[in-house]
C-alpha cells in the first residue's frame, strides 16, 4: 500500500496525516505519540479512529502538525486520521466514522474583536451620567 494522506483542521490547528502500513507507530512532529501528549485524554482524542475501526496495530502514521493550541491539534490529527483511513478503505470504515461524528470538520473559530471595545462581544460599561 502506498501513503495515504489526509488534512485535518480545528480552530487554527493543521493536522497534515501521512498513514502507510505497519505495526502501530504514531509519531508527530519526530516524536512519539506519548513524548508529544502527555494527558491521557489527548491520546485518547488521537486513538479514537483507530480504535473504533479496530485499526490501532494495523498502520503507521507519520503526523506533522502546526498552530494552535494542545488540544485544538489532537482534534486535528483526530480528523486528518479519520479522513485518511477513509481514503485506505472507505466502505469499511466510513460508515462507523461518519455515525461518530469524526469526519465533521468543527468550523467553530475565534470571533474577531470589534474595534473601540474590550473584546468581541463585551462592551465597556454604560455610565448614562
Amino acid at each position: 500500500m502506498e501513503v495515504i494522506n489526509a488534512l485535518g483542521r480545528r480552530k487554527s490547528a493543521v493536522a497534515r496525516v501521512y498513514l502507510c502500513n505497519g505495526n502501530g507507530t504514531i509519531t508527530i512532529n519526530g516524536r512519539p505519540l506519548d513524548e508529544y501528549f502527555k494527558e491521557d485524554t489527548l491520546k485518547y482524542i488521537v486513538n479514537q479512529p483507530l480504535s473504533l475501526t479496530e485499526t490501532l496495530a494495523n498502520f503507521d502514521i507519520k503526523i506533522n502538525v502546526d498552530g494552535g493550541g494542545i488540544k485544538g491539534q489532537a482534534e486535528a490529527i483526530r480528523l486528518g486520521i479519520a479522513r485518511a483511513l477513509c481514503k485506505a478503505d472507505a466502505e469499511a470504515y466510513r460508515p462507523v466514522l461518519k455515525s461518530n461524528g469524526f469526519l465533521t470538520r468543527d468550523a467553530r473559530e475565534v470571533e474577531r474583536k470589534k474595534p473601540g471595545q474590550p473584546g468581541a462581544r463585551r462592551r465597556f460599561q454604560f455610565s448614562k451620567r
